[in-house]
């Protein structure tokens, strides 16, 4: 069974009340290309590889203190492009609401126009991953901003957008209730516990990635799912190249009385907080 991230995850959906002014922010600023657009729907992402499917509801109201999306995660092929990256959004003076290293990764955070947040990172090889006691190890220690932006070239060329071997590296949840949501995403989806931080955040993967799945109640502890036809994250899909894991992950929700689609089909999944997970078969 072999995972990567460029094969994890399919596009993060999203609704939101003005297609084109995304797309404009998500072209312009992000950097992510629109690859075909049909009515209310557009299609983003990095040379074929679509990220992000946006789907407008002009009538979309705002979901409130709900669970959902936290943030989704562009994760770039090395720090120089991070370097470029950050060059840019100061060029187009985007606000960035943080950043940090992570030990892992190195990561900016900021949000879009509709305020859906998003992570741009670059992670450390594994072997400089730290651990103990066994343990993956991660922290939100300080950026080096000097030390990132000297991995800018004097030769560069003019910024045309996020670069070749860009992936959606991983998406962060609001959850309710976070021993229910970790239970799911370890039980029925099969993945493994990297980190738990106190009893408010949990970070999962498959195969020993810091993470695919993060979890956390820091402002959702107790909260609903957003209303139907809300802003904010329609769903998340995740394809699964391993006919054993699908195979598993279809029994285990069957066992679990969360997915009723005959096999082989998607398996259209809602963790104990209502976030939509659609299983993709090989």
């Amino acid at each position: 069974m072999t995972f990567s991230n460029q094969s994890i995850f399919g596009p993060v959906g999203l609704t939101v009340r003005n297609l084109s002014a995304m797309v404009a922010y998500y072209q312009q600023n992000i950097g992510l290309k629109l690859l075909d657009r049909s009515g209310n729907t557009a299609n983003m992402g990095v040379e074929d590889r679509c990220l992000l499917t946006l789907n407008e509801n002009p009538q979309a109201s705002h979901p409130g203190r709900t669970t959902g999306l936290y943030h989704f995660a562009i994760l770039l092929p090395s720090r120089a492009a991070l370097a470029r990256q950050l060059q840019h959004l100061m060029e187009t003076r985007v606000p960035l609401q943080g950043a940090a290293d992570h030990l892992v990764s190195e990561a900016l955070y900021l949000a879009d126009p509709e305020g859906n947040g998003i992570e741009i990172y670059r992670d450390r090889p594994r072997e400089q991953w730290p651990h103990e006691n066994g343990r993956l190890r991660m922290a939100s220690d300080p950026l080096d901003f000097t030390g990132l932006m000297s991995e800018r070239s004097l030769r560069e060329s003019a910024w045309q957008g996020l670069p070749a071997g860009t992936a959606m590296g991983h998406v962060h949840l609001r959850v309710s209730d976070l021993s229910a949501a970790e239970a799911f995403y370890r039980t029925v989806l099969g993945m493994d516990l990297m980190l738990r931080f106190g009893q408010s955040a949990s970070f999962l993967s498959f195969q020993g990635y810091h993470h695919h799945i993060g979890i956390n109640t820091w402002e959702s502890l107790g909260r609903p799912a957003a209303p139907a036809g809300s802003q904010g994250l329609s769903q998340v899909i995740i394809h699964v190249p391993d006919v054993e894991l699908f195979s598993r992950i279809q029994a285990a929700a069957k066992l679990e009385n969360k997915a009723a689609q005959p096999p082989d089909s998607n398996l259209t999944l809602h963790d104990p907080s209502g976030n939509k997970i659609v299983i993709l078969p090989p």
